[in-house]
């Protein structure tokens, strides 16, 4: 019986370890009125220590996949712009390997702005794909939907 529970412990220990360290990045969506009928919506990545996360936009000997977001159509409102990056974005160069990355740690906000059609209430939808590396490997890339209610 002892030996049972202690397998099933290390097994379920592993299991968390394992779920820890394939979820580097969590991710937060907002919405914020700015003015009549603008809002911004805020896509807000918070990266665990010593992980990476990428740009939308990577140097043309970057190796790393950029972060990309997939807006589902809306007739109710228009986006203003591309969505923008707010956050300190660090430019990685490894000599060894000949690449370099445009990255960010810790936190990163990707902003889209968007003006509504009318006074209704409506949702910002899609998907974002990223992917996240440390010092020593790269998880595969990975893709979040997301739901935001503008009101």
């Amino acid at each position: 019986m002892m030996k049972r529970t202690a397998i099933f412990a290390i097994a379920l220990f592993t299991m968390i370890s394992a779920k820890a360290q394939l979820s580097p990045v969590t991710w937060s969506f907002t919405a914020t009125k700015v003015s009549d009928k603008v809002y911004e919506v805020h896509m807000t990545a918070t990266i665990q220590n010593n992980w990476h996360l990428y740009s939308q936009s990577q140097p043309a000997d970057a190796i790393a996949i950029p972060t990309t977001f997939t807006v589902n159509a809306n007739p109710l409102f228009t986006k203003e712009g591309k969505i923008k990056e707010v956050g300190k974005m660090e430019v990685m160069k490894d000599a060894t390997l000949g690449v370099s990355a445009n990255q960010y740690s810790r936190t990163v906000d990707f902003v889209q702005k968007i003006k509504m059609k009318g006074n209704v209430k409506t949702n910002f939808s899609g998907k974002v794909e990223y992917q996240t590396c440390d010092d020593k490997k790269c998880l595969p890339p990975k893709t979040v939907n997301f739901s935001v209610a503008i009101k």
